[in-house]
């Protein structure tokens, strides 16, 4: 069993690339881009008219949407243990925080990189950006104060939950005048443990 990943530096499909690495099954990168103004691969935008990343393919099937990559992943490879299982009490936590993490922080994020989907004139732009700003810091104070005194997201075991957080942490940006991760100390702690774990290095310092 392969997969292929459809995939751009500093986008969503790192992650995902990520627990395709901690799973430990085999992948295939097809390089896309975020840039608006390149074209995609055909086959991407056939799965996904969006144009987005990431894009999963495997031999019976194709799927886009991070969050829904990242539970299809972790449930077809339960012996990786990235995920509670479906009788497991953590298990709706993971399923809330995957999709809060996708639908919320990431729609933070996407204020401030494409304020033209929120607005209707040019001039509301900047406005735009600077709500996005505000949602970022709310919605990072949310999940920091969810973890507490966790040692991972979910309590004691790694999932793909606290693979998901590191990859939006990276995205913290100064010079887009986003919040310091530094204000977020639970949601530092993981990042840094992410962080220092060898298929992360292999990945993000290359």
């Amino acid at each position: 069993m392969a997969y292929k990943l459809y995939y751009a530096a500093d986008s969503a499909a790192m992650g995902m690339r990520l627990i395709l690495e901690e799973i430990g099954m085999p992948y295939e990168l097809i390089q896309s881009t975020t840039d608006k103004h390149v074209p995609r691969p055909a086959e991407q935008v056939r799965i996904n008219p969006n144009g987005w990343l990431p894009v999963l393919v495997w031999d019976e099937g194709a799927m886009y949407e991070a969050a829904a990559i990242s539970i299809f992943l972790c449930d077809r490879h339960p012996e990786a243990n990235l995920a509670p299982r479906f009788d497991d009490p953590q298990r709706g936590v993971y399923l809330q925080t995957l999709v809060y993490f996708s639908s919320t922080i990431q729609n933070a994020f996407q204020l401030g990189y494409y304020p033209d989907r929120f607005t209707d004139t040019p001039e509301s732009e900047l406005s735009a950006k600077r709500r996005g700003i505000r949602r970022l810091r709310e919605t990072w104070s949310v999940i920091n104060e969810q973890i507490g005194d966790n040692t991972w997201v979910l309590g004691e075991q790694f999932s793909a939950v606290d693979i998901y957080l590191f990859m939006l942490t990276t995205w913290l940006d100064p010079l887009g005048e986003h919040p310091s991760i530094n204000e977020f100390s639970n949601v530092k702690r993981i990042a840094d443990a992410v962080m220092i774990r060898p298929k992360t290095q292999a990945i993000y310092t290359q």
